[in-house]
C-alpha cells in the first residue's frame, strides 16, 4: 500500500452558534495528550490544540461539544486576570497555565503540564502564590532586559549606569540623563521582540536624548522590528496591565 501523507490542518475552523459563527484557530502540538480548547491571555481569539494523531473531523467535533462553554467564557471574560491557580498568563508571548505544586520548598519554574501545555509551577501556600509569581516575573524581566540592553549598548559604544525594574503605568521604559534605565516588568509578558524593541528604544536615548529622526533611525538600526513593535504595543500593551 503506498504511503499517504496526512492532510494538513487548516489555520482555523468556524463553529456556528445560535447567534453567530465563532472562529477558532487550530494549533497542532505533538506533545499534547488530548484536545484542548482555550482562550489565550493576549485576547487573540480561541485556540484549539490538536494532539499528535488528531485530525480535523475530531477537532471540529470537540469544538462543537464545547462551544457552549466557549461562548460563555467569551461573554463573561474579565478585564483583570489574577495570579491564581488555573489561570492563564503570557510569558514571553506564550500562554502558561499557573500550577501550584503544593510543596513548601523550591522556586517558581517554567515547564509543561501533563497535557503538554506550557505551565508555571509555583511552590508554597496558595495565598503566597501571587507574591511569589510576581517576584519571579520581575526577576525574569530584569534578566531579559539587562541582556538585551547590554547588547544594544555595546553596538553604539555606550555604558548603562544602572537598570531598574518597576511597574509603571504610563510608559514601558525611560532613560535618565545620567545613563540610568528603567523598565516595566510587564514587558516579560510580551513576545521577546517587543521587549527587545523597548530595550533598544531606551538605549538609543543614551545617544539621542530626544525623539528626532536621528533617534528613530538609530532605534530602527538597533531593532529593525521597531515599526511593528510600536503597533503591537499600541494595540496590545494595555492588556499587559490586566495581569496580577
Amino acid at each position: 500500500m503506498p504511503f499517504r501523507l496526512r492532510k494538513p490542518l487548516p489555520n482555523h475552523i468556524e463553529i456556528e452558534t445560535e447567534t453567530d459563527a465563532v472562529r477558532i484557530r487550530l494549533k497542532a502540538n505533538p506533545r499534547a495528550q488530548r484536545y484542548l480548547l482555550r482562550l489565550p491571555a493576549d485576547r487573540s481569539g480561541p485556540v484549539l490544540t490538536v494532539p499528535k494523531g488528531g485530525n480535523l473531523a475530531r477537532a471540529e467535533r470537540f469544538a462543537r461539544q464545547n462551544i457552549g462553554w466557549l461562548v460563555a467564557r467569551l461573554q463573561d471574560r474579565p478585564d483583570h486576570i489574577a495570579f491564581m491557580s488555573g489561570e492563564t498568563i503570557p510569558l514571553r508571548g506564550e500562554d502558561h497555565i499557573i500550577v501550584p505544586t503544593g510543596g513548601l520548598r523550591g522556586v517558581v519554574s517554567a515547564g509543561h503540564s501533563d497535557d503538554g501545555s506550557p505551565a508555571l509551577f509555583v511552590p508554597g501556600a496558595e495565598d503566597h502564590l501571587p507574591r511569589k509569581l510576581t517576584n519571579w516575573l520581575k526577576e525574569a524581566a530584569r534578566k531579559d532586559l539587562t541582556e538585551r540592553a547590554d547588547v544594544h549598548a555595546k553596538k553604539i559604544g555606550k555604558k548603562i549606569a544602572a537598570l531598574s525594574i518597576r511597574d509603571t503605568k504610563s510608559r514601558w521604559g525611560s532613560c535618565a540623563s545620567n545613563g540610568r534605565l528603567s523598565f516595566s516588568w510587564r514587558l516579560v509578558l510580551a513576545p521577546p521582540e517587543i521587549l527587545d524593541y523597548v530595550a533598544a528604544h531606551e538605549v538609543a536615548h543614551l545617544q539621542e536624548m530626544n525623539h528626532s529622526d536621528r533617534f528613530w533611525n538609530l532605534c530602527e538600526k538597533l531593532a529593525p522590528q521597531t515599526p511593528q513593535a510600536r503597533i503591537w504595543l499600541k494595540e496590545n500593551g494595555a492588556h499587559l496591565h490586566g495581569f496580577g
